[in-house]
């Protein structure tokens, strides 16, 4: 069976080996240093030969081997190497394959603060017109160049942890203290502890793309303000020969390599795509079976700093890790993908709880430029409401999910009702603030259960009062079980708030059999959003909001006296989902969303005009009107006429309480409401 000869010193190459081993494919892969033979380890059918070799060389040694195709997968930067392979390829006869390594479109972020440099000697005039310590990442090969006298005292030199780097570094006069023998991958947080370690104001890279570490370094030295210089790639934007066979894919370069073999070559599964994964709590422990390959195969790993840290993150060596999990900023990685490629995306907890996967997803799924052929796939993980059930013996499935993270949903009235609730936090100041909560309601029957760091070596399982859950001191990222011990439940599902329970003042109210019936009357949904017209007290959007925390209640008010009473009253019951708006309806609403319930409790002269703009805004919403007089009555029956309405009801009630007299109780007649109540259509 002839052979397969690859120019294997690049991560390109390594892969490229493995694959064709796997297949059964016989193999030569040649590389420049023992080094490199060490990297590219041992492989079922591949002979591993390690040394330089002339264009001479090379051809002697083509035509010695029962060769079927020579492919060349060296670095983008070793042109002469390349040219030499090429040509002795050509004079033995043989097909040239070269597989490219793409390293444009990668880059996130603003580039203004990139200066590029066409090649070495360019790279060099620019650094003699800089100042400051210089940070070459480069490699030993061209070292010779940037040694001279206005830079040799600047210069701090990167590089492989072989014999030969370190013989050039010391031939060329390089101080030992300036050398950092180093092997690759490097993270972001490592090349930024070098930067500052040896206070580097320049930093010199070649484009080398994600295998070669490119963004890791770009990132860091933005981070820390220094200037960076980057060595184009030189084949990028050349014009090929018309009888080049270059590939900048490796999908594409294997369907010609089976063409000239005649033999099928397996592709790993799943090697494709981009996988949304939940990370657990950020430890290999929480992550599925399934991920943990995902991650192992990826050439491109995104998260937060916390997800990349992971243990299992640093052991793919070969992926460039990126601090990015937003969809706007890892789109640039996205395009620039080459078809064989896979990128993961590491979000903590579960990717369907409370995770940033679903946003990526919904912004991938409107993106229209997706001309390539890349699967989106979701991987679960263990969410820490699981996590903290687990290690604290309790069940969840009977617990109201609550999250804190940047919303200000409405927390007292879940609490006064729910008997078990889990709560996501933004950290200790949530908690804090739930423990202060629950003392300021007399909720002293409440125990909280949380989890500080979980999954992590602080990790800390607390059980605490109201008051010890106010007074926490601990940082840290905090999820917690609010329990009511006993009972069945402190608090109804319908509505029936005491008019004493509300701040009055001199302004007029809806009494509480009415507000109760109205209500009713209006038939909330639980994402309703309900306009409070002429909303007095606020006792109408008090009690609707208190409800359930998913609806948006807007309390429209003219009065001074009115809105600080509304105010007062949102703060009483701890209702962040009322918005107050002062103003006159109907001017007021033309900026608030579409409505789908509206309650009309004082219309000020204005209320053909109020329902007017409701009709406007939105078909389908339920009106409910407060009246007290007949001719309020007849002018709504009139404007049945004009607008479209439907279901149209007029309830008359009146409501007589018992008053205490001597030994007596006597009925004390309130006055009669009309109840009216209809949808828009």
């Amino acid at each position: 069976m002839k052979k397969v000869l690859i120019f294997a010193g690049t991560t390109e190459g390594r892969k490229l080996v493995e694959l064709l081993s796997a297949s059964g494919i016989a193999c030569i892969a040649s590389v420049a240093t023992e080094y490199g033979s060490a990297l590219l380890g041992s492989h079922e059918n591949c002979r591993i030969i390690a040394g330089r070799k002339d264009a001479a060389q090379m051809l002697l040694w083509m035509r010695e081997e029962d060769l079927a195709v020579v492919v060349d997968a060296t670095h983008p930067f070793a042109t002469e190497v390349s040219a030499n392979i090429k040509a002795s390829a050509t004079k033995a006869g043989l097909p040239y394959l070269r597989l490219r390594r793409k390293t444009k479109g990668h880059t996130a972020g603003d580039e203004n603060d990139i200066t590029y440099a066409a090649d070495a000697a360019e790279c060099l005039k620019l650094l003699e017109e800089t100042r400051g310590n210089i940070l070459l990442t480069t490699g030993s090969k061209e070292l010779e160049r940037y040694v001279t006298p206005k830079l040799k005292d600047r210069l701090f030199v990167r590089i492989l942890p072989a014999e030969e780097s370190i013989r050039q570094c010391r031939e060329r006069g390089i101080a030992r203290e300036r050398v950092i023998a180093m092997q690759g991958p490097f993270s972001v947080e490592m090349n930024r502890a070098l930067l500052r370690q040896y206070q580097i104001d320049v930093m010199v890279t070649k484009e080398s793309g994600a295998q070669g570490g490119y963004f890791e370094k770009i990132e860091a030295a933005r981070s820390v303000g220094a200037r960076i210089i980057v060595i184009q790639n030189p084949e990028t934007g050349r014009a090929l020969c018309r009888d080049d066979a270059a590939y900048d894919s490796m999908g594409e370069l294997l369907e010609d390599l089976e063409k000239l073999l005649h033999q099928r070559i397996e592709r790993p599964r799943g090697q494709t795509g981009i996988y949304l994964i939940g990370a657990g709590m950020g430890e290999r422990g929480t992550l599925t079976a399934e991920a943990l390959d995902a991650v192992r195969k990826a050439d491109i790993i995104f998260g937060s700093r916390r997800m990349l840290e992971a243990s299992y993150v640093r052991d793919n060596k070969a992926a460039a890790k990126l601090p990015y999990y937003r969809f706007s900023d890892i789109l640039p990685y996205i395009k620039g993908m080459q078809g064989e490629e896979t990128a993961v995306v590491l979000y903590s907890g579960d990717s369907g709880f409370y995770s940033g996967a679903a946003d990526f997803w919904r912004e991938w799924s409107a993106w229209e430029k997706r001309e390539q052929a890349i699967e989106v796939n979701v991987l679960p993980g263990i969410s820490s409401l699981s996590y903290l059930a687990a290690r604290a013996n309790i069940s969840w499935q009977d617990a109201k999910i609550v999250s804190l993270h940047g919303d200000s949903k409405s927390l007292l009235p879940v609490l006064l009702r729910e008997k078990k609730v889990f709560l996501l936090t933004s950290g200790v100041e949530d908690m804090r603030k739930l423990g202060i909560l629950l003392e300021e309601r007399g909720m002293f029957d409440r125990r909280i259960v949380a989890g500080c760091q979980l999954a992590s070596p602080e990790e800390q399982i607390l059980s605490l009062t109201p008051r010890e859950c106010s007074e926490l001191t601990m940082p840290g990222l905090y999820c917690c079980f609010v329990i009511r011990d006993g009972g069945d439940g402190a608090w109804g599902m319908t509505p029936g708030l005491a008019d004493e329970m509300f701040e009055r003042g001199r302004v007029p109210m809806t009494k509480e059999e009415v507000r109760e019936v109205s209500l009713c009357k209006l038939h909330l949904t639980k994402d309703a959003v309900l306009y409070d017209v002429g909303s007095g007290t606020g006792s109408i959007a008090v009690e609707a909001a208190f409800l359930s925390e998913h609806i948006s209640v807007y309390a429209i008010e003219k009065r001074q006296q009115a809105l600080d009473l509304i105010e007062k009253n949102c703060e009483k019951f701890a209702l962040s989902n009322i918005k107050i708006i002062a103003g006159e309806a109907p001017l007021s609403l033309e900026k608030l969303p579409a409505p789908t319930h509206v309650f009309i409790g004082g219309s000020g002269g204005s209320l053909f005009e109020i329902l007017s703009a409701v009709a406007k805004k939105a078909h389908g919403v339920r009106v409910v009107i407060n009246a007290i007089t007949l001719e309020t009555v007849a002018k709504l029956q009139q404007l049945a006429k004009e607008l479209s309405v439907a279901d149209m009801e007029i309830v008359q009630m009146q409501v007589c309480r018992a008053k205490e007299v001597g030994s007596y109780h006597l009925m004390q007649a309130e006055n009669p409401v009309y109840i009216c109540s209809f949808a828009i259509i």
